[in-house]
């Protein structure tokens, strides 16, 4: 990437940047190997970023090694374009996310500072669940999509399609995009945002020849599609890339159809921010003024060899300046700006000020992480935070990681440390009794890739082990109430466990119900959505959001029982992360307290007391409420020919699989279905040889599923055996009779 030109638009980037009118926020989004990075090259190709040779082929924003030997990206990147439309200068501030569903946390998190996005389908392939997916995630953050119907070659030199036929293809796709949109979008954006090939919403063409065209830009120009089959059967593609270059269709789109921040920000800061919109601050947030107070949105963390931890995030409102004080809101912490950056692809652009509606990245913020809020430290006490970030995938693949020399064990863990910085998808857990170093992801090739990363970074020698599925434990019934007495039989605590309703779940998945909300306004919410009682609702001492778990205090007039609270809340998250049948997770369930007696001495009440008993009682509770083990679900979607509908059900009857549904199209059979993750590490080789390669398909993490009674006993023995667990599953006495 020559950098002699990068600086000579930097000053043309500068001067416009202050004008949030000729500032668009767009990124790509699309189901895997539908071709956003390719694409990307042709957009980086039209703003002199890139030669045309390599175009299509350098893969310039898959610059981490493992994207371009694995020809996939796993990492969202960043690039400010500079581009001409109809004579005007505008900037385009671009992101690149992956496509393949291990890394979605990368959409979720890229959403945050793109106003629009380029939705890429392959015109085979069509409409897929991750495409579904991303669509999802983008009307969730509020941002407008348009459509690239990219690989139209493949229509023309696969499927042999007459002209006719290709038009009939593209109507088909766009139906189906725009019944997305009429599925998730806000009921005020259902009609507005649906894409309309004959306004320009809809660009078609191949990112791979460079070529592409908009309906009203063929109409121009008298291109028919008859015109594009004769190019390729006579061999002039080059020519039609020259007449109808694909970053001109796209950023034409671009700058015609994403709306500029200002405009943007009216609606989705609304959505996406918790403060009040009609105070000061909340109005210039609305207005993306570059003269209001600072306030930036981080969307991702990386770490830069040579300068440490860079924040990348959007400026919502003010201008942030090299040297600034800024505050930290879910950090709590000051930091002071050193540098102040824009993203070129791999290559960072110092700069001396962001102002409002563009993308920055900041040295010298290395507290924060995705989804945190930096506000100008003078705004700190009125200041609210921006919406926490969904998540749609757990980490639910496990490996164990051990260094080949024990020395290396502190180097690798903090190597660990900053790869769950940069991707929060990924979880570490250091078992303190074994000293074992667990990794979890979304996925096998989330933690393939993280292991990588790790390696290439550390230059450590370690082993992965195989990867291991984790399971949840909860509980199917209402416990009856039992007493958890301290280690010194001073405190005594009146516990019972039930399940979680199903509504509760959603909405604390869905964030609409966290931890540290207004309790008022949280148990109006369960009260009205979830039908809660209101004592209860109000009784609310802990919500834990990672394994979704409640604590509520139903007591009355208890002595001394609020200087014990923090303790109990904490007995009651030590409980949870390892249940009584195998040490894995507690999902789902709702911790009462009853009734309690608390000893007046605070000696006699501390926490070495007081956890015990919580957690005793919380396992007895467990045990007596018809516990079982839930596994984790993954949804499938398998596209064949009609021939081969029996060996891809063949494979996924014998995988515990389920068929839910089966979609015929002109060419194409959609089977959809549900596997367990347990079952699929060997899914893709099977896939592939019971169809001789005639199968593309995708999986996504769907929902926590009970393991069948058939196979429960022995699934908790082989985890326990695994985990070197006695063989015996704790009664209830071994809890309630203990002390």
């Amino acid at each position: 990437m020559a950098v002699r030109i990068i600086e000579k638009k930097i000053e043309d980037i500068l001067s416009i940047m202050r004008n949030p009118a000729q500032v668009r926020n767009a990124g790509t989004l699309a189901h895997v190997d539908h071709g956003k990075t390719t694409t990307t090259d042709s957009l980086l190709m039209g703003a002199g970023l890139l030669s045309p040779k390599v175009a299509g082929k350098a893969l310039a924003m898959d610059y981490v090694e493992i994207e371009q030997l694995r020809q996939m990206t796993v990492k969202a990147a960043n690039i400010s374009l500079y581009f001409e439309y109809e004579g005007k200068p505008y900037i385009i501030n671009f992101v690149d996310t992956p496509g393949h569903v291990d890394f979605t946390g990368h959409v979720t998190r890229s959403l945050r500072v793109m106003d629009g996005a380029l939705v890429v389908v392959d015109a085979v392939e069509g409409v897929m669940t991750q495409t579904e997916t991303v669509v999802r995630q983008a009307m969730e953050e509020m941002v407008r999509p348009v459509l690239f119907i990219n690989k139209i070659d493949r229509l023309i030199k696969e499927l042999r399609l007459s002209p006719n036929e290709i038009q009939q293809r593209i109507v088909e796709i766009v139906k189906d995009f725009n019944n997305l949109i009429d599925m998730y979008a806000d009921p005020a954006f259902k009609d507005k945002w649906k894409v309309d090939p004959a306004k320009g919403q809809v660009a078609l063409g191949s990112a791979l020849h460079k070529w592409g065209v908009t309906i009203p830009q063929a109409a121009k120009a008298g291109l028919k599609f008859s015109n594009i089959v004769d190019a390729y059967e006579k061999n002039y593609v080059d020519e039609l890339a020259q007449e109808f270059p694909l970053y001109k269709a796209i950023l034409n789109m671009i700058v015609e159809h994403v709306p500029p921040p200002n405009v943007a920000q009216k609606y989705r800061i609304p959505k996406i921010w918790r403060g009040d919109i009609n105070s000061p601050l909340g109005k210039a947030l609305l207005e993306a003024d570059p003269d209001g107070p600072t306030v930036i949105a981080v969307s991702k963390m990386n770490k830069d060899p040579h300068a440490g931890l860079i924040a990348t995030g959007r400026v919502f409102s003010g201008t942030i300046r090299e040297g600034d004080e800024v505050y930290l809101i879910n950090a709590k912490t000051a930091k002071r700006v050193l540098q102040t950056y824009l993203y070129m692809g791999p290559n960072r652009i110092v700069i001396p000020e962001v102002p409002a509606g563009n993308i920055v990245a900041l040295l010298g913020v290395d507290d924060a992480r995705a989804g945190e809020t930096i506000v100008a430290a003078s705004i700190k006490d009125v200041a609210a935070p921006f919406e926490r970030m969904k998540y749609i995938s757990e980490p639910v693949v496990t490996v164990a990681i051990e260094p080949k020399n024990p020395n290396d064990l502190a180097k690798l863990v903090e190597g660990l440390k900053e790869l769950t910085i940069e991707d929060p998808t990924l979880s570490l857990k250091i078992d303190e009794e074994t000293g074992q170093v667990l990794l979890s992801g979304v996925g096998t090739l989330h933690l393939e890739i993280a292991t990588w990363l790790l390696k290439e970074r550390t230059k450590l020698d370690f082993t992965v082990s195989q990867p291991l599925v984790r399971f949840r434990e909860t509980v199917r019934t209402a416990s009856p109430t039992f007493e958890g007495k301290s280690p010194n039989k001073h405190n005594k605590l009146y516990i019972s466990v039930e399940p979680l309703d199903e509504e509760t779940i959603r909405l604390i998945q869905l964030g609409e119900v966290t931890d540290d909300q207004d309790p008022r306004e949280r148990a109006k919410i369960l009260r009205e959505k979830a039908g809660w009682d209101t004592d209860e609702a109000r009784g609310i001492w802990a919500v834990d959001e990672q394994y979704i778990n409640v604590f509520v205090d139903k007591t009355t007039g208890i002595q001394y029982l609020r200087e014990v609270r923090d303790y109990i809340v904490q007995g009651f998250r030590w409980s949870i992360q390892a249940g009584p049948l195998a040490q894995e997770p507690v999902r789902g369930i709702k911790v009462i307290l009853h009734d309690a007696v608390v000893h007046e001495d605070p000696a006699h009440r501390g926490p070495a007391q007081i956890m015990p008993a919580t957690k005793n009682a919380i396992m007895a509770g467990i045990l007596a409420a018809k516990p079982t083990l839930l596994e984790p679900m993954l949804s499938i979607e398998a596209k064949t020919t009609q021939e081969n509908i029996g060996s891809v059900i063949g494979v996924l009857n014998r995988h515990r699989g389920k068929v839910l549904d089966m979609v015929q199209s002109e060419y194409m059979v959609t089977i959809k279905g549900e596997i367990p993750v347990i079952e699929s590490f060997t899914l893709s080789d099977e896939l592939r040889s019971a169809t001789a390669g005639r199968v593309f398909w995708s999986l996504q993490f769907s929902r926590w599923s009970p393991v069948p009674e058939n196979m429960l006993v022995d699934m908790i023995m082989k985890i326990r055996e695994r985990k070197g667990l006695p063989k015996e599953i704790p009664r209830v006495e071994d809890f309630v009779s203990q002390y």
